[in-house]
């Protein structure tokens, strides 16, 4: 019944449902504790003076991705060839990891970029099972 690629896009979507809701629900609930600790991680960086914005729009790009994926597994839209949600939020989660990487990049915190590229990985892996 359950055929290896089946498998892999639910894995991969529950992998991101987790991540992405779990982030965007964080920054929302303890906005203040996020803002203090992306201003002091983007002092020396370029783009230091706009954190407030980012804050706002990485979470908003972090919940569409992960409710794409939370919404993907409860209608089990990843089954079917073609777009479905599941494949719309794993798609969605690797912009917000590109942005993530960009972010941290331009802050000069190499080892974070490391490990959001390894989620990218997985990103890209998983949309190859769609």
């Amino acid at each position: 019944m359950f055929e290896p690629e089946l498998i892999a896009r639910l894995l991969v979507t529950a992998f991101f449902a987790i991540a992405f809701l779990q982030s965007a629900i964080d920054k929302l609930v303890d906005r203040d504790g996020n803002l203090a600790y992306f201003t002091d991680h983007f002092k020396n960086s370029p783009l230091g003076d706009t954190v407030p914005l980012m804050l706002k729009a990485i979470t908003a790009i972090e919940a569409t991705a992960g409710g794409l994926c939370g919404l993907g597994l409860l209608t089990f839209s990843f089954r079917h060839r073609g777009v479905g949600i599941a494949e719309l939020g794993v798609a969605m989660s690797a912009f917000a990891l590109v942005c993530l990487f960009f972010g941290q990049r331009l802050a000069k915190d190499y080892a974070g970029a490391a490990v959001i590229a390894a989620y990218l990985a997985v990103a890209l892996l998983g949309l190859s099972f769609f």
